[in-house]
């Protein structure tokens, strides 16, 4: 018998050996509770997604889905834990653009790349949103573009950190509107809010769930939101893209479920339908639409997705120059 049939007999007798341990799989998967880290602390964004999943997908998957807080370096920390993981099935990933996709550009730590992830599935998605002090006296963008254009260097914008998607965010509106604001970068958007309520800064870039409460209540004038169409969480918010100098604005922030590179597929089916089961399901949309989040309707090709959305930030982040040591 020649060498490459021999070989190819072996294989095809380990693949069926495996079969019957793949159906088991499939069949009592999860046996356990699964862990869902979040990169960041309680109580931001990321967080309240993380935990409104969780709920609605411990009831679809027949165990208790734990949230685990692990913060630090951008969400990093808490997206190695997972790409280090054992391909189980029971540690995954609630992450955002920062930790999969805009991190490994801007921060020489990082030492995962998207290869180190099966990716799941979508979960939710929502703009951000560029706002104003009101003593600014900037109402939308075509003000702030030509308050920014007389005044070039004097207006600053603050963002939740270098290399954050609402640092990127500020980044692509002064490359589309051919205007210069200085970035000032936070801890997160607390000392941020303070300073653009005290009138030490004049913009901020939030998510938009984040900012809603103050721009309904009059404390921070909304400039525009940053995807491409108005967000339905704030319909008469215009789009910056509806300002022509920055049509091509379309930037957000999307959370997406994944778990470590090997992922046997009996799990990923698993996980797979009961996310399709959850993202149907009515208390999950509902929770998801009132903090201003949009529950998407099918999945994308996720490896096409990611791809796409890594470029759009990497001509980003070499315009701007964007570096996190």
């Amino acid at each position: 018998m020649n060498l490459p049939l021999r070989r190819r007999r072996i294989a095809t007798l380990l693949a069926l050996a495996l079969l019957p341990a793949a159906a088991a799989m499939a069949d009592t998967y999860p046996q356990r509770p699964i862990t869902l880290v979040v990169g960041y602390p309680p109580g931001g964004s990321t967080d309240l997604v993380a935990r409104t999943l969780g709920q609605t997908l411990s009831t679809r998957i027949g165990q208790p889905v734990v949230v685990e807080n692990l913060g630090g370096a951008g969400g990093s920390i808490g997206a190695q834990k997972v790409a280090s993981a054992a391909p189980d099935g029971y540690t995954l990933l609630l992450g955002a653009n920062n930790e999969i996709a805009i991190n490994a550009l801007v921060k020489k730590s990082v030492r995962y790349s998207l290869k180190n992830f099966t990716p799941l599935g979508l979960v939710a998605s929502q703009p951000l949103v560029l706002t104003a002090a009101p003593a600014l006296g900037v109402k939308n963008a075509s003000d702030l573009i030509q308050r920014a254009k007389s005044q070039p260097g004097r207006l600053s914008y603050g963002s939740s950190g270098v290399g954050t998607s609402l640092h990127v965010a500020g980044e692509m509106v002064k490359q589309q509107g051919g205007i210069f604001l200085t970035h000032i970068p936070y801890r997160g958007t607390g000392p941020l809010t303070t300073d653009l309520l005290g009138g030490s800064l004049d913009l901020g870039v939030y998510v938009l769930s984040s900012a809603l409460p103050m721009i309904k209540s009059g404390k921070l004038v909304a400039i525009g939101t940053t995807e491409a169409r108005r967000s339905p969480a704030t319909p008469d918010v215009p789009a910056l893209a509806e300002t022509p100098a920055l049509r091509n604005v379309d930037i957000g922030v999307w959370f997406m479920l994944m778990g470590p590179a090997g992922l046997p597929e009996p799990v990923v089916a698993r996980l797979k339908a009961a996310l399709a089961e959850t993202l149907q399901a009515p208390d999950y949309r509902k929770a998801m639409e009132a903090s201003g989040s949009v529950v998407p309707a099918t999945q994308p090709d996720l490896a096409r997705f990611l791809a796409d959305e890594t470029r759009k930030y990497q001509q980003i982040v070499q315009f701007a120059n964007i570096k996190d040591e």
